[in-house]
């Protein structure tokens, strides 16, 4: 342990280990029986007969239903994490203006989003432009609505007729997502630069730099690491509030592989749910392994990168020593 860990954390002595082994064995004895019970259980209700486990050994369940859903999952996840990351660093900045004007607005974006429940924003993007379009259509802005449509809603598959605006459910699922998450993550990169010393800072300015080379070059590098760990844990988040998209019947993962499989393959609930789970995990996994490389690799790059001042590999020689086999001065 080393001598940080110890200022928060008393070492424990050979009782307290004692008692600390003592009380892991007995956690995982009890632990391993409430696990061969619940399996137990099962099995004496048919649960882990090879019937009901044999369509996930099926090829055609897995390219018709499960992969399908996945990609669907997959591509909602990877645009809404861009969105939201580009969506967190602009508002993120915004707070931190030194405009009232622009501070205000976007704190006020910011809060309004986070307490909205997900689900209710993904049904606002569903429903809402469906019965307003119509109104707007008629209006002296009917014009501009039919534009920016036109222009920008096909990226999203969203359209357009007699005035009428029909958002597909990947739209609406990746507008909730973005919106929510987003607002999160602006408080998390607002958080991140707050949390630098104001030293930084104000050695950046006074050497010349404005407060745009400032955020850039001083605060941002050194606030992804202190933010990384939460906006790993966000994206973990968005990946699976993906599976909300079922309620307006967008064809992603969870809708696929545990609310389509179960009635036609013999009501295997349980077993498709096991599927499912072990498919999330596995992609919150890998997004936490690639974060965690992503992190080690900015503080090694870091470490090689800082020198100190005079000829780069170390401290400038003391006075009246010699450098590079020259005599010293008398």
């Amino acid at each position: 342990m080393n001598r940080e860990a110890n200022v928060l954390f008393d070492i424990p002595g050979p009782r307290a280990r004692a008692r600390n082994q003592v009380l892991t064995v007995v956690s995982g004895v009890i632990l391993v029986a409430v696990i061969v019970a619940l399996a137990w259980r099962l099995n004496t209700r048919g649960q882990w007969e090879g019937s009901l486990w044999s369509p996930f050994l099926e090829g055609d369940v897995w390219t018709n239903l499960i992969l399908p859903g996945l990609w669907n999952t997959v591509k909602a996840a990877a645009v809404a994490s861009v969105l939201a990351l580009l969506f967190g660093v602009v508002f993120g900045l915004a707070r931190l203006s030194d405009h009232w004007w622009i501070r205000i607005p976007a704190g006020a974006v910011v809060e309004f989003f986070r307490a909205i429940p997900l689900l209710i924003l993904i049904f606002l993007a569903f429903f809402i432009p469906n019965k307003i379009s119509p109104v707007i259509a008629q209006s002296p802005f009917g014009t501009f609505q039919r534009v920016m449509v036109d222009t920008f809603g096909w990226i999203f598959g969203i359209e357009i007729t007699a005035g009428v605006i029909t958002v597909p459910a990947f739209a609406a699922v990746v507008f909730g997502l973005v919106l929510y998450n987003g607002s999160v993550l602006a408080e998390v990169f607002r958080a991140g630069i707050n949390s630098i010393p104001k030293g930084q800072s104000e050695a950046a300015y006074s050497i010349g730099l404005r407060k745009n080379g400032v955020l850039r070059l001083v605060l941002l590098p050194q606030a992804v690491t202190v933010m990384m760990p939460a906006i790993v844990s966000q994206l973990v988040v968005l990946l699976k509030d993906t599976a909300l998209g079922f309620i307006i019947a967008y064809s992603e993962l969870l809708q696929a592989g545990f609310k389509q499989i179960p009635p036609n393959y013999g009501n295997n609930v349980l077993q498709a749910g096991i599927v499912v789970a072990v498919i999330y995990i596995t992609m919150n996994m890998l997004i936490s392994m690639l974060a965690n490389r992503l992190e080690a690799r900015s503080r090694r790059s870091r470490r090689t990168a800082a020198k100190t001042i005079g000829t780069g590999t170390g401290a400038p020689p003391a006075a009246g020593m010699s450098v590079a086999g020259q005599t010293p001065s008398t």
